[in-house]
């Protein structure tokens, strides 16, 4: 691959993976309410799911949704409401500290499913297939430097999160900060709906 289109894939890349959205705010309220080896199923999830969706437009089935609007309502409707449920879930959890409070749960199954009703998701997946692979003159040896690439920064960005998460966990035990920390956490996951459906 050209530097050049390495360095805007790289750049892409970090952009899309580190601003917050529907997996990092997860990565990290899981973190912080029930420690980083609870959260990790999640963590791990996030890139085999978005690494599946990206395999998928690279087959064309992203352009397939994108040129159709009755699929595109059907997976922001579906990919909005989920969130808006994750984030009442989160605003009713208290405290996560014993493995049988009740709270929100997402594991490693609802990671995955989860990449494929995130919108934000769909569109960086769309724009790395349309800008890095599609243009390629052998597209699978550009997707062989890609692939690992963007399943890297999945992992990536969702781990550090989680560490935040994590290490804000004692600080978090005090009073009631783990409760105004939740609402803030599914606040942000019902502003993420709310973006999604207003696109």
């Amino acid at each position: 691959m050209p530097s050049q289109d390495l360095l805007a894939l790289l750049g892409f890349l970090v952009a899309m993976a580190f601003t917050p959205g529907p997996n990092t705010t997860l990565s990290t309220a899981l973190a912080a309410n029930a420690g980083l080896r609870r959260a990790l199923p999640f963590v791990l999830a996030v890139p085999v799911g978005w690494s599946l969706m990206f395999l998928l437009c690279v087959l064309g089935v992203g352009a397939m949704l994108a040129a159709a609007p009755s699929l595109r309502w059907a997976l922001t409707a579906a990919g909005s409401g989920y969130l808006l449920w994750l984030a009442w879930r989160l605003a009713q959890a208290h405290a996560w500290q014993s493995p049988h409070a009740h709270g929100l749960r997402v594991g490693f199954a609802q990671g995955v499913a989860l990449q494929f009703v995130n919108v934000k998701a769909w569109l960086a997946a769309l724009t790395v297939s349309t800008g890095w692979i599609t243009p390629a003159a052998d597209p699978w040896a550009r997707m062989a430097w890609v692939f690992p690439l963007l399943a890297a920064f999945a992992l990536l960005s969702n781990l550090t999160y989680a560490l935040v998460g994590a290490a804000l966990r004692q600080w978090l035990s005090h009073g009631r900060r783990l409760v105004c920390f939740n609402r803030i956490m599914a606040a942000t996951l019902a502003a993420t709906a709310l973006w999604m459906m207003a696109r």
